[in-house]
């Protein structure tokens, strides 16, 4: 019986049309995985289109852009979804009018679908997802240089420059592999780590104003007012999510983004203690360490902090009794 990922080859040779997709509000890995496979399959298959579609970059254009497609060209077409757990955050909801869909990603498979469904969540991110494809074909796969500036950003994002525990000792050889590649690694990070003025003004907001409790429960509340003091929007607060992180007395944190509508974008992180589970339950998913979720005001931005320090209760108390 073929591999899942012997099948996705399959597939790729079947069709001369491959439409790719990701998620919603991109991050470095899914715009990795996602323009990375592209620039993997035209290096490979140079007869064959390739798209890469989706809504904003929101400030990551220096990895890629989106391309256009019409509603026809999904007519007898492969599309590929990548580092998309669930179908509802898929940026381009066309996706489902092709032939044949796949599905790639590293997030729990709370929801398996499409035809074919490659999920691994023991990878540190999809991005390596998609160089573990490229390298067990090295036949039929070439990884260019192009796919491999990619491929390592969206590797980096998602292990947090290789300090998040997802980072295993293949994910290093996989960034060793990459780094043979002939792009510029040292201004790709530059490019990843570098913040604005605006967002590092944020970053002394976000510190005075962080309130957590004796169990390492914390949480930081980003008003509206106050993005609209610093000129920030949501797209630009990914940078100041790992931030209470630093603080060694802090253990499981979330950070409340107020936004236009009058919700609150929920991000949630911990060093232990397993949150998916509290960000399910709130109109989200993702890792156990690392989700996101949605709250519909206030009292809901309070509810989950309480969820969170009952969480963070119980971890303190069960590594008591370890």
């Amino acid at each position: 019986m073929p591999s899942i990922r012997q099948e996705i080859l399959s597939a790729i040779q079947k069709y001369d049309r491959i439409i790719i997709h990701r998620h919603m509000r991109p991050d470095p890995d899914a715009l990795g995985s996602q323009v990375g496979l592209a620039e993997v399959l035209r290096a490979s298959f140079p007869k064959k289109e390739i798209y890469q579609v989706g809504g904003p970059v929101e400030g990551l254009d220096y990895l890629a852009e989106m391309q256009a497609v019409t509603d026809e060209m999904y007519q007898g077409s492969l599309v590929i979804v990548t580092d998309t757990a669930n179908s509802p955050r898929v940026s381009d909801q066309r996706y489902n009018l092709g032939d044949l869909l796949i599905k790639i990603d590293h997030h729990p498979n709370d929801e398996p679908y499409g035809d074919l469904v490659w999920v691994n969540t023991h990878a540190s991110s999809c991005s390596e997802m998609i160089a573990d494809l490229a390298f067990s074909f090295p036949d039929l796969l070439k990884m260019s240089n192009e796919a491999a500036r990619l491929i390592y950003a969206g590797i980096v994002g998602d292990t947090g420059r290789f300090l998040y525990p997802a980072t295993t000792s293949y994910t290093l050889e996989v960034a060793g592999k990459l780094l043979t590649y002939d792009f510029d690694a040292a201004l790709l990070n530059r490019q990843l780590q570098q913040i604005s003025l605006k967002v590092a003004r944020l970053s002394g907001y976000v510190y005075e104003n962080i309130s957590s409790d004796k169990n390492g429960a914390a949480q930081v509340i980003l008003p509206k007012e106050r993005l609209d003091e610093f000129g920030v929007v949501d797209s630009e607060t990914a940078a100041i999510v790992p931030l209470p992180g630093t603080i060694d007395e802090i253990l499981a944190w979330a950070i409340f983004v107020h936004q236009p509508e009058g919700y609150y974008r929920v991000r949630l992180r911990s060093k232990g203690p397993v949150i998916n589970t509290i960000a399910k339950r709130h109109h989200g998913g993702g890792h156990p360490l690392a989700s996101g979720a949605n709250a519909r005001d206030l009292a809901e931005v309070q509810e989950i902090y309480q969820e969170i320090q009952e969480l963070c209760r119980e971890y303190v108390a069960q590594e008591g009794e370890e």
